[in-house]
């Protein structure tokens, strides 16, 4: 039997320093049912607080900001909820270190529509997908060409032969109905090993599974959700 989606809207904490940029795209949230709005906050300090006290399902995070910057609270922040990053910030190594930190995605403002950002928040609740703008997936891409093999990855990471493809197929952006398709499972039994992945490696965001897989020895912890 299916079941069918939760009609709740996606909880969203938005944070942003410039107020213009917080006020434009709290609009732009809003423009959907899908999506709510339970908080904003213009600093990582305010960020902590408000995630805390409302517990969204995603904060979507700005990186340069006062006071803290968003990467250097997102260890935190993902013991409370899923995070994406949300920025002009398009340096590759910001992008490498907010993955290996926890966040869920890294989305580049003026690279996607709102259709594309409920799709993406969609994915990152329900833990079918990691969100990457450009600049972000190119990064990614570079971590897995200078990968080590993936047999080697398996074995050191004690994944099993199909653990490895899966997590091999997430690492190259495929959401779990893909990875599926390719290698002639059902979704259900693609997110059981990925669950498995994720016990594994002692992680619970695709992101961070993916950045174990492409040699990074110290993503952050998860604490689970």
């Amino acid at each position: 039997m299916h079941l069918l989606p939760d009609p709740s809207p996606i909880r969203i904490l938005v944070v942003d320093d410039n107020i213009i940029v917080r006020a434009g795209l709290i609009s732009l949230l809003e423009a959907t049912d899908e999506l709510a709005v339970v908080g904003e906050a213009g600093n990582g300090a305010e960020a902590l607080e408000s995630t805390r006290e409302l517990r969204p399902d995603v904060v979507l995070l700005d990186v340069r900001m006062p006071i803290l910057d968003g990467v250097s609270v997102l260890d935190e922040l993902t013991h409370f909820a899923k995070v994406v990053m949300l920025t002009h910030t398009e340096d590759p190594e910001v992008v490498h270190t907010s993955l290996r930190r926890g966040a869920a995605g890294y989305l580049v403002h003026g690279h996607f529509t709102l259709p594309e950002l409920t799709r993406a928040l969609q994915e990152v609740v329900t833990g079918s997908g990691s969100p990457l703008s450009a600049v972000a997936a190119s990064a990614v891409l570079d971590s897995v060409r200078s990968a080590p093999a993936p047999a080697d990855s398996r074995e050191e990471l004690g994944l099993s032969q199909r653990e490895a493809e899966v997590l091999a197929a997430a690492a190259r952006g495929l959401t779990n109905d893909e990875i599926a398709t390719e290698l002639f499972l059902s979704e259900k039994t693609v997110k059981n090993h990925i669950n498995r992945i994720f016990r594994k490696l002692h992680v619970s965001t695709r992101a961070a599974a993916i950045a174990r897989w492409n040699g990074h020895e110290n993503p952050a912890a998860d604490a689970g959700y």
